[in-house]
Protein backbone atom coordinates (compact mmCIF):
# COMPACT_ATOMS: atom_id res chain seq x y z
CA UNK A 1 0.00 0.00 0.00
CA UNK A 2 0.92 3.41 -0.47
CA UNK A 3 0.61 7.04 0.46
CA UNK A 4 1.59 9.80 -0.63
CA UNK A 5 1.23 12.86 1.55
CA UNK A 6 0.68 16.42 -0.76
CA UNK A 7 0.79 19.98 0.10
CA UNK A 8 0.35 21.61 -3.15
CA UNK A 9 1.56 24.87 -3.86
CA UNK A 10 -0.50 27.67 -3.37
CA UNK A 11 -1.77 26.25 0.16
CA UNK A 12 -0.32 27.02 3.41
CA UNK A 13 1.74 24.14 5.11
CA UNK A 14 0.83 23.34 8.14
CA UNK A 15 3.19 21.15 10.78
CA UNK A 16 0.02 19.53 11.85
CA UNK A 17 -1.00 17.54 8.54
CA UNK A 18 -1.07 17.67 4.71
CA UNK A 19 -3.55 18.77 2.72
CA UNK A 20 -3.90 15.99 0.15
CA UNK A 21 -3.30 12.17 0.36
CA UNK A 22 -3.04 10.14 -2.60
CA UNK A 23 -3.52 6.15 -2.06
CA UNK A 24 -3.88 2.90 -3.73
CA UNK A 25 -4.77 -0.13 -2.31
CA UNK A 26 -7.76 -2.26 -2.18
CA UNK A 27 -9.32 -2.45 1.12
CA UNK A 28 -10.89 0.60 2.66
CA UNK A 29 -10.73 0.28 6.56
CA UNK A 30 -13.01 3.03 8.74
CA UNK A 31 -11.25 2.99 12.62
CA UNK A 32 -14.67 4.59 14.94
CA UNK A 33 -13.60 7.88 16.76
CA UNK A 34 -10.96 6.37 19.07
CA UNK A 35 -10.44 8.23 23.10
CA UNK A 36 -8.06 8.04 25.58
CA UNK A 37 -8.98 4.93 27.12
CA UNK A 38 -6.21 2.45 27.66
CA UNK A 39 -6.85 -1.25 27.21
CA UNK A 40 -8.57 -1.42 30.36
CA UNK A 41 -10.70 1.68 29.80
CA UNK A 42 -9.12 3.68 32.17
CA UNK A 43 -8.83 7.49 30.68
CA UNK A 44 -5.58 8.71 30.12
CA UNK A 45 -4.32 11.79 30.96
CA UNK A 46 -7.55 14.14 32.72
CA UNK A 47 -7.16 17.36 31.23
CA UNK A 48 -4.45 16.76 29.17
CA UNK A 49 -5.00 17.34 25.55
CA UNK A 50 -1.46 16.01 24.42
CA UNK A 51 -1.79 12.96 26.36
CA UNK A 52 -5.12 12.00 24.90
CA UNK A 53 -3.92 12.75 21.59
CA UNK A 54 -0.91 10.56 21.55
CA UNK A 55 -3.67 7.85 23.45
CA UNK A 56 -6.12 8.21 20.91
CA UNK A 57 -3.32 7.82 18.05
CA UNK A 58 -1.91 4.82 19.32
CA UNK A 59 -5.50 3.42 19.57
CA UNK A 60 -5.83 3.54 16.25
CA UNK A 61 -2.26 2.57 15.21
CA UNK A 62 -3.50 -0.57 17.51
CA UNK A 63 -7.06 -0.90 15.60
CA UNK A 64 -5.21 -0.92 12.25
CA UNK A 65 -2.45 -3.46 13.22
CA UNK A 66 -5.42 -5.97 14.15
CA UNK A 67 -6.18 -5.86 10.49
CA UNK A 68 -3.28 -5.63 9.11
CA UNK A 69 -2.05 -2.14 8.53
CA UNK A 70 -0.34 0.63 9.85
CA UNK A 71 -0.79 4.45 10.55
CA UNK A 72 1.60 4.99 7.35
CA UNK A 73 -2.07 3.74 5.44
CA UNK A 74 -3.90 6.36 6.88
CA UNK A 75 -5.10 8.63 4.12
CA UNK A 76 -7.36 11.05 6.62
CA UNK A 77 -8.51 11.46 10.13
CA UNK A 78 -11.31 14.16 11.75
CA UNK A 79 -10.77 14.89 15.34
CA UNK A 80 -13.57 16.06 17.33
CA UNK A 81 -11.91 18.72 20.37
CA UNK A 82 -13.87 19.62 23.38
CA UNK A 83 -13.85 23.15 24.14
CA UNK A 84 -11.48 24.01 20.78
CA UNK A 85 -9.33 27.21 20.84
CA UNK A 86 -6.66 28.27 18.36
CA UNK A 87 -4.43 27.83 21.81
CA UNK A 88 -4.43 24.40 22.12
CA UNK A 89 -2.72 23.93 18.72
CA UNK A 90 0.40 23.38 20.26
CA UNK A 91 -0.75 21.04 22.88
CA UNK A 92 -2.47 19.00 19.98
CA UNK A 93 0.80 18.76 18.15
CA UNK A 94 2.59 17.59 20.99
CA UNK A 95 0.61 14.42 21.24
CA UNK A 96 0.79 13.73 17.78
CA UNK A 97 4.46 14.25 18.15
CA UNK A 98 4.41 11.83 20.82
CA UNK A 99 2.46 8.99 19.21
CA UNK A 100 4.78 9.71 16.08
CA UNK A 101 7.52 8.57 18.12
CA UNK A 102 6.14 5.47 19.79
CA UNK A 103 4.84 4.49 16.27
CA UNK A 104 7.70 5.17 14.22
CA UNK A 105 6.16 7.22 11.40
CA UNK A 106 5.28 11.21 11.10
CA UNK A 107 1.22 10.83 10.72
CA UNK A 108 0.23 13.74 9.10
CA UNK A 109 -2.69 13.01 6.85
CA UNK A 110 -5.41 15.40 6.06
CA UNK A 111 -7.04 16.21 9.07
CA UNK A 112 -9.64 17.99 9.82
CA UNK A 113 -10.27 19.34 13.42
CA UNK A 114 -13.87 19.93 15.00
CA UNK A 115 -14.84 22.35 18.16
CA UNK A 116 -17.29 19.83 20.43
CA UNK A 117 -19.02 20.85 23.33
CA UNK A 118 -18.95 17.46 25.42
CA UNK A 119 -17.38 13.96 24.42
CA UNK A 120 -19.02 10.89 25.35
CA UNK A 121 -17.16 10.53 29.06
CA UNK A 122 -16.86 13.87 30.93
CA UNK A 123 -12.72 12.54 31.17
CA UNK A 124 -12.50 13.03 27.21
CA UNK A 125 -11.34 15.99 25.40
CA UNK A 126 -10.37 14.39 21.86
CA UNK A 127 -11.77 12.06 20.19
CA UNK A 128 -10.36 10.69 16.64
CA UNK A 129 -11.43 8.67 13.97
CA UNK A 130 -9.34 7.42 10.82
CA UNK A 131 -9.86 6.48 7.51
CA UNK A 132 -7.41 3.86 5.63
CA UNK A 133 -6.32 2.09 2.32
CA UNK A 134 -4.94 -1.54 2.80
CA UNK A 135 -3.74 -3.31 0.10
Amino acid sequence: MAVTMVNPEGLPEVPLYRHVSVATGTRLVSVAGQVAYDADGSTVGPGDYAAQVEQAYLNIATALAAVGGSFDDVVRLTAYIVDWTPDKTPLLLEGVARAGAKLGTTPVPPFTGIGVSVLAGPDLLVEVEATALLD
